[in-house]
């Protein structure tokens, strides 16, 4: 400003602000394109391809907004993120019309990424479930020579057929199936729940060899019990693990943002714990959150329930051996 008016600050000097505490707005940055990163957010803002009303295209922005809401330290995980190199790498520009062109950019811009930034642990914020299939094609192809492992958190097998809609947010482990990418025996899907799948689907994944723990197996082992067996199904005779994760695996008691909500789901400590120790595993080189519909949230609260899964990933993350 030309002139000091007192108390009138730019929009950016406005908001409360606490010396002593980081937001995760404050640490995650975006990239400059040439800095060295350990993790990096990549926005995928696809929602054209659901089969029910979605406004997922809208979630990269809103999981931004929720990040002024969090700060960096957790007590619980005792460790402070703010000196880990994360930063906000931007959206994938989606084709306005075209799916197929959609899922083309993601996996070419991925690729390019991932030949960028070899090292680079993405975290990939959807978009609806369909953007898992490009993101797995495009994650296998950095690791040439090596069998990849998926551990999926869903209420939905999500492997429907193709004849009846094409490709949507309820095919890609049908397409991830069917193209070979990851064979089923390395596949584990977590949180699965009763009336919302059909039995052919379900059939369908017991037959490929994916294996199945619903949301009551959760519920009656505990979360530890089942992430033990999960790994090692998914990491076993494999090289590298991806986790891709659908928020309508929880309770919509709380994500109530989300397309396909329904009672039954994961509670959010059991999620946030889980993904802890995924995040602590050098083996997990890849992540993905899928499915949320801002437009449908409540303030944001499934929003502001990713970020949280997020950090909770990116702490284990830190407790990583050097």
């Amino acid at each position: 400003m030309s002139h000091e008016i007192p108390f009138l600050k730019s929009p950016d000097q406005a908001a409360f602000r606490d010396h002593m505490e980081t937001k995760v707005a404050q640490w995650i940055r975006p990239w400059d394109g040439h800095e060295e990163l350990l993790a990096g957010i990549v926005g995928v803002p696809l929602s054209k391809s659901s089969i029910s009303h979605s406004g997922a295209s809208t979630t990269p922005a809103a999981v931004r907004a929720a990040f002024k809401s969090f700060t960096t330290y957790s007590m619980e995980y005792g460790v402070d993120l703010q000196d880990l190199a994360v930063r906000d790498l931007g959206d994938i520009q989606m084709h306005v019309t075209d799916i197929a062109e959609c899922h083309r950019r993601i996996e070419e811009s991925l690729r390019a990424l991932y030949k960028e930034q070899p090292n680079l642990i993405p975290i990939i914020v959807g978009g609806d479930h369909s953007t898992s299939c490009p993101s797995l094609k495009a994650f296998a192809d950095r690791h040439p020579g090596q069998k990849v492992g998926i551990i999926h958190f869903d209420a939905h097998h999500d492997v429907r057929n193709f004849e009846d809609g094409g490709v949507t947010n309820g095919t890609p482990f049908r397409g991830i199936l069917e193209s070979g990418v990851v064979h089923g025996p390395n596949i584990v899907q977590i949180g699965i729940r009763g009336f919302m799948n059909s039995k052919p689907y379900h059939d369908y994944v017991k037959s490929k060899g994916v294996h199945v723990y619903t949301s009551k197996d959760v519920r009656r082992m505990g979360i530890d019990v089942v992430l033990d067996e999960a790994i090692g199904l998914a990491g076993k005779d494999t090289d590298v693990l991806y986790v891709s994760f659908d928020v309508d695996v929880i309770d919509q008691a709380y994500a109530p943002g989300c397309p396909a909500i329904g009672t039954g789901g994961m509670h959010p400590w059991d999620a946030m714990d889980a993904l802890h120790r995924l995040g602590a595993l050098p083996k997990v080189q890849g992540l993905d959150f899928v499915c949320i519909d801002p437009t449908v949230d409540l303030r944001n609260v499934t929003s502001r329930l990713a970020v949280q899964f997020m950090l909770s990933f990116l702490a284990g993350v830190a407790a990583r051996p050097v």
